[in-house]
């Protein structure tokens, strides 16, 4: 049996335990080995807490340690493109938080830098690799709802209780569309199989240059129309939602991107409403998106064709992300 992944974290990042620490001891084939922050006490904490072996005392050292098989990067947006790149330069894979990059130009570099090496380079959009997602993609290309004419997508969250955050910092490559509107981009991708035009696209901006709230259309190049929201500002305090509409139904999905908390999926056709569920104990038992993205990952790793949001998927997703930026008058990120 091949031995287990090793990772290492860049970063004590809130999403960590939950995107990896805890996937790692449900998943055997993967270990998380070491940590490494600016700050080499909080490091220690984190380690103590989650129970990591080693604590470095540089992202440099981390991603050149021998002992290291992949690299976990929950960084600020902004240091996506500067360690990833290290860390593949320094023969690892790596698992990158979304959004891929500050914006497309950085993302091209990365998925271009994967492909020299031959090495993993995943997008952690994890809901993909949810069954749920998977039943959704299956309706729609068995044609029960038919050709596929219409999309929406809103990610809605409150924030607005943590005004020093990092989703609110430009230089950290902060915004509302960089958060949970990617979520919505990659959804209206990968269900259209093409790629879009964005129409239309409008920003409630606070601070400047954030956006708190953004709104866009697009249109793909096989004509389907879709519109997306986001909000970090808590109105409505929480919309987690899609539908896609064909010329014979709709599917409706409550909760697309954190299904293991709670989701339905509804059909809608002429023969009548049905509702699907994939979180009940007689499925997964509520298992999260992150033990099926970890899975994917590590399959990836030993050559399966499993990444399903590899890095010239993500180049795509921030391109959609920088034409949103750009036609609502805000600045692209990291420009």
């Amino acid at each position: 049996m091949p031995s287990p992944l090793r990772f290492g974290i860049l970063g004590a990042a809130r999403i960590a335990p939950n995107a990896l620490i805890k996937p790692a001891r449900a998943v055997s084939d993967a270990q998380v080995v070491a940590v490494a922050a600016r700050d080499v006490n909080k490091a220690r904490t984190f380690a103590q807490t989650h129970h990591i072996p080693r604590v470095l005392d540089s992202y440099d050292a981390l991603v050149n340690d021998p002992d290291i098989d992949a690299i976990y990067n929950p960084l600020p947006n902004a240091l996506h493109y500067e360690w990833t790149i290290k860390a593949l330069r320094a023969g690892k894979h790596v698992l990158c938080e979304k959004p891929l990059a500050s914006n497309a130009r950085e993302a091209e570099e990365m998925a271009r830098i994967a492909a020299e090496t031959g090495l993993v380079l995943m997008e952690a959009f994890h809901y993909r690799y949810h069954p749920l997602m998977q039943r959704v993609q299956e309706i729609v290309a068995n044609d029960e709802i038919g050709m596929v004419r219409e999309m929406q997508a809103d990610f809605f969250i409150p924030l607005f209780l943590r005004p020093k955050d990092i989703r609110f910092n430009y230089a950290l490559a902060g915004g509302g569309a960089m958060d949970t509107g990617c979520y919505c981009i990659n959804f209206l991708r990968a269900i259209a199989g093409t790629e879009p035009a964005v129409t239309r696209a409008a920003a409630r901006e606070m601070p400047k240059q954030i956006d708190r709230v953004m709104h866009a259309e697009f249109r793909f190049e096989n004509g389907v129309t879709a519109k997306m929201g986001c909000s970090l500002a808590g109105l409505p305090p929480i919309r987690i939602f899609a539908r896609v509409c064909g010329d014979a139904g709709a599917v409706e999905i409550l909760n697309p991107f954190i299904p293991h908390r709670f989701h339905s999926l509804t059909v809608r056709t002429a023969s009548g409403k049905r509702t699907e569920y994939f979180s009940r104990k007689e499925h997964f038992s509520h298992e999260p998106t992150y033990n099926f993205q970890l899975r994917a990952f590590v399959a990836a790793t030993r050559g399966e064709n499993t990444n399903l949001t590899d890095a010239w998927d993500g180049v795509k997703n921030m391109r959609v992300i920088d034409a949103v930026y750009a036609k609502s008058g805000l600045k692209v990120r990291g420009t």
